[in-house]
């Protein structure tokens, strides 16, 4: 049984947590999650969306997959020092990291993608890449792996990468059957993006 933590903020992206939240949710023998913030308590989304989260300090369980989500809240995160420390730490002791649209901009600006390859949301293509220049940023991605690091393109591309991912770790079988399931045209093709 691995531990997804997903670290949530004030202003996240909506299906980019819970689009890769009902995948990995699938595999309840695989996968437990857990949803976290920096201090606890009521993060709200752009949305109104009210979710119940652990601090950081005190998560009941070790984070095998971090999953680090994008959405308007990251503009401020990008300059909060010890948000950033915080998630260097949280990304170092973790498995795997997983992030979505971007999510991979507070990656890169915390220095954890150096010399990696990533991606990230074309709209906000520009404002990611200006995060860190020592990354090797690939536009042209539906989702990227380098290492344990996985970055997905723009909100719904979060669900083609936790698919990917479980293919990865799972089999090809298990993911299609999780795409069936939730009734998802599952985008295999991590290099076809038609955005």
């Amino acid at each position: 049984m691995q531990t997804l933590t997903a670290l949530v903020f004030d202003d996240f992206e909506t299906l980019d947590l819970f689009g890769p939240i009902e995948i990995f949710g699938s595999l309840p023998e695989y996968f437990r999650i857990q949803f976290a913030s920096i201090k606890g308590g009521i993060v709200y989304n752009h949305h109104g969306v009210a979710l119940q989260t652990i601090a950081l300090a005190e998560l009941e369980y070790q984070t095998h997959i971090l999953l680090v989500v994008g959405g308007k809240g990251t503009r401020p995160l990008i300059n909060d020092s010890h948000f950033l420390q915080t998630l260097a730490m949280l990304a170092d002791s973790a498995d795997w990291v997983l992030s979505v649209c971007t999510g991979s901009a507070l990656l890169a600006k915390a220095g954890i993608l150096k010399n990696k390859q990533a991606t990230s949301n074309k709209r906000a293509w520009q404002w990611v890449t200006e995060q860190a220049t020592e990354v090797h940023w690939v536009k042209q991605a539906r989702w990227v792996v380098d290492g344990k690091f996985y970055t997905s393109s723009g909100v719904s591309a979060g669900m083609d990468m936790a698919l990917g991912f479980i293919a990865d770790r799972q089999g090809r079988d298990s993911a299609q059957e999780v795409a069936d399931y939730i009734e998802y045209r599952w985008q295999e093709d991590s290099q076809l993006d038609d955005f």
